[in-house]
């Protein structure tokens, strides 16, 4: 007689590559909460969160100093990539001073430096798919600078297709970055899963957790924008709080193990 399956036979082993580990149901409004106790380890970790502010900081204010030297907006777009790149690595430094916060550690710079040390092949690897993303995003904008109005002092009508295009196209390829990489570095350094297990993770909590996860996609863009806005100075304090509160956004969100 056959014998019956059961619930248990169908969980997924620790150990399996490419698995997707389970998310929590995120209320609409929770990044905020999320922003609040990324304040708190803001304070909690004065030096930490110094660094790597300023370390935020430089970089966008080579961003600004770079257009203004090159007096073109053709330097913006690759510029903002590799500050996309570079943004996850550094906000490592800030999960895990977190972590050790949460594990009532007194927060330490040299041990967040290192911290990227517990996966790096998966780490790595996940670095090396948002470059491929990036390059294939660069390709597609330099095909639309095909429908770009050749002549100076073209009317906005003009403009039009290759702003509403462009636009449309880079909307897409945001929100495909933004949900492979919510949660994805945070997760693999806390439970150093593989890089696929990391991202097929957080793109299922970005799917089943939408309202609250354009809720914190928008106070991302709030804190880039000032940070912007005040030639990187307000990185300072922007990106530490944002860096902080996403590893409080992981432990929300993604199932522990029990």
């Amino acid at each position: 007689m056959p014998r019956t399956a059961k619930s248990s036979d169908f969980k997924v082993p620790d150990n399996q590559y490419a698995r997707t580990i389970p998310c929590n149901h995120i209320a609409t409004f929770a990044p905020l909460g999320w922003l609040k106790k990324g304040a708190t380890d803001l304070i909690h970790a004065p030096m930490v969160s110094l660094f790597y502010g300023l370390c935020f900081a430089l970089a966008a204010a080579g961003i600004e100093w770079l257009v203004f030297l090159q007096g073109s907006h053709l330097v913006v777009f690759p510029s903002l990539i590799v500050y996309m790149l570079i943004g996850p690595f550094l906000a490592l430094g800030l999960y895990d001073a977190s972590w050790q916060m949460e594990k009532n550690n007194p927060p330490k710079l040299l041990h967040s430096m290192f911290a990227i040390r517990r996966n790096s092949v998966s780490q790595w690897s996940f670095a090396v798919m948002l470059c491929v993303a990036m390059i294939f995003w660069m390709r597609i904008a330099s095909l639309l600078h095909a429908i770009y109005p050749e002549m100076q002092g073209a009317p906005l009508s003009h403009f039009m297709p290759f702003l509403v295009t462009g636009s449309v196209v880079g909307i897409i390829f945001s929100c495909l970055i933004f949900s492979i990489s919510a949660f994805s570095i945070p997760l693999m350094m806390e439970r150093r899963v593989d890089v696929m297990t990391a991202v097929f993770t957080s793109f299922n909590a970005v799917k089943h957790n939408l309202s609250a996860m354009m809720v914190w996609a928008a106070l991302i863009v709030v804190g880039l924008l000032i940070g912007f806005a005040t030639a990187g100075i307000g990185m300072l304090i922007t990106m530490p709080i944002l860096g902080f509160a996403t590893w409080h956004g992981y432990r929300a969100t993604i199932q522990r193990k029990h």
